[in-house]
């Protein structure tokens, strides 16, 4: 089953972007190749990739090779988030170099991977308008950006904002975010919709899945998908994967399951990063950074 055979999720700018996508963090060489090879074979639509991923090349040559047309295909790709980059000028050479990698005249959408505060915000958000106008890239959009600075990135862009791509699944939910983003007409393209794996031994998961023959991981896709404004990439090399994660459009879940799953703490990490977590607390106090000894002590 082929996600063009279903609707695809506006983002209020005259596009359609595929609701689900073959993200392809941590892939690369032959694997990357051939992962991204078979998601077009079977019908994913939508590939994401980024600078920082060092899988371009890859991700380009497989999409020249194989036998879906270019114009079918929606390429993400995401600038580092570097301040050396985060400018006018350097903005530019950064998507020309995307642009080469990749090996196509535009891409759909290019995304700041994350935000520096030394940036220059006004500055690379004028190189992208720009870079639109030019019609080398038709969409832009944020990455790992929180509310204010999606809020600066709209004040400060001349054309829309499509998507802020985030962490966001199950077991975390960023539902102040998401509202933000529907108010003002941004996707959210949510990351690691499978909890890194976590998601596929989850009992309530599992339970709703026997309903409709589908597995636990099935339903936190579709659980995504099924809420307004949700876009996701999830991210795999293997086949039987790559199909079971798109193949989501043939069930619906109830009110009642929606908001089951929504109730979900997940493991100890997610807990302490819920609304009233212990991280949260500690990152409204000394801002949003925790340090990685402190997360990497954390199952």
């Amino acid at each position: 089953m082929s996600e063009s055979d279903f609707d695809t999720v506006s983002d209020g700018i005259a596009t359609t972007i595929p609701p689900v996508g073959l993200g392809t963090w941590q892939t690369g060489g032959r694997e990357c190749f051939n992962a991204v090879l078979k998601a077009l074979e079977i019908g994913y639509r939508h590939i994401d990739t980024a600078m920082a991923y060092e899988n371009e090349a890859v991700v380009g040559r497989a999409i020249e090779v194989s036998t879906v047309d270019r114009d079918d295909v929606f390429i993400t790709t995401k600038i580092k988030g570097y301040p050396s980059l985060l400018n006018y000028d350097r903005m530019i050479d950064a998507v020309e170099g995307s642009l080469q990698r990749l090996g196509v005249d535009r891409i759909d959408l290019v995304l700041i991977h994350w935000w520096h505060p030394d940036g220059d915000m006004v500055g690379v958000f004028e190189a992208l308008s720009d870079l639109v106008e030019m019609g080398k890239i038709d969409h832009i959009g944020v990455s790992n950006f929180s509310i204010e600075r999606l809020e600066r990135s709209i004040e400060a862009a001349h054309v829309p904002i499509a998507t802020n791509q985030v962490e966001y699944h199950p077991y975390f939910h960023q539902d102040e975010l998401l509202r933000f983003c529907r108010d003002n007409d941004v996707l959210l393209t949510a990351y690691s919709p499978l909890a890194g794996g976590l998601v596929v031994g989850d009992e309530v998961l599992s339970q709703i899945g026997n309903t409709y023959g589908k597995s636990a991981a099935q339903v936190a896709i579709r659980w995504l998908i099924q809420q307004d404004g949700v876009i996701t990439i999830p991210k795999t090399v293997t086949p039987d994967r790559l199909g079971e994660n798109l193949d989501v459009f043939d069930f619906e879940l109830t009110d009642a399951e929606m908001d089951r799953i929504r109730e979900l703490d997940g493991p100890l990490w997610y807990r302490l990063n819920s609304d009233r977590g212990l991280i949260t607390r500690f990152r409204a106090r000394i801002g949003p950074y925790v340090p990685k000894r402190i997360r990497t002590a954390i199952p």
